[in-house]
């Protein structure tokens, strides 16, 4: 039967007393209410908690260009199975860095990748987006506020630590194959009072009488594999 518009509707009012019904209902209003509530506040206490990262104050990108072998990183999945990095650097036009990431894996063969880094913080250049010409890159694009970001360099531009912003990733490199004890312990002690969690860094595994050409089982790396 279709109801006319001044046809009386007559409703139970035990349905909306009745608290087997309404009860459950409200209480699932609360509940969501309350979680989302928390969950607001705890994205709001970690904002708080955590300082903007430093990064160095200055960056001469001609002298920054060049070979830096990866001495130390924190875990990231496209380098799960690295154990012997390195990465080249080359000037590009358009305040631009051409990227050539190198890996010799655990199984012994030859990971390479290549990207563009791009300044971010022209003041600085010390924020850059690296992104990488594959598709997952292509598609997502970089970060606006860079993905890899020069925390630490020294003043003959020999060691430098890289970071993201959200203390995800982290890599200590170097200009020679290997690093001193003490600046190594330096620079980690840096990275944990900047909120890097150090417990997880992995060393490199690297063989002094191993080639750095690529032909002949080069220092290989793809340490920013998927930061794009």
């Amino acid at each position: 039967m279709l109801l006319k518009a001044d046809t009386p509707v007559m409703i139970r009012q035990e349905f909306f007393e009745d608290d087997t019904l309404v009860n459950p209902i409200k209480k699932v209003g609360a509940m969501l209410v309350a979680s989302v509530a928390m969950l607001i506040m705890t994205g709001c206490v970690g904002m708080e908690s955590r300082q903007p990262l430093p990064t160095a104050l200055s960056v001469d990108l001609t002298r920054y260009a060049g070979t830096w072998y990866e001495i130390a990183r924190l875990p990231m999945w496209f380098q799960r199975h690295c154990v012997d990095s390195k990465a080249v650097y080359t000037i590009l036009p358009d305040n631009k860095i051409g990227v050539h990431n190198e890996c010799v894996t655990d199984s012994g063969t030859l990971d390479q990748a290549d990207g563009v880094a791009t300044v971010v913080d022209s003041t600085t250049n010390a924020r850059l987006a690296v992104t990488f010409d594959n598709f997952f890159a292509r598609l997502v694009g970089p970060s606006r506020h860079g993905n890899y970001w020069i925390i630490d360099l020294d003043i003959d531009y020999r060691v430098a630590m890289v970071g993201t912003p959200d203390r995800r990733y982290l890599w200590i490199l170097s200009r020679a194959p290997q690093l001193d004890d003490a600046t190594y312990q330096r620079l980690i002690a840096r990275a944990q009072t900047l909120g890097f969690p150090i417990s997880a860094l992995i060393k490199a595994q690297r063989s002094l009488n191993r080639s750095t050409s690529c032909g002949r089982g080069a220092l290989l790396s793809t340490q920013f594999h998927d930061r794009i």
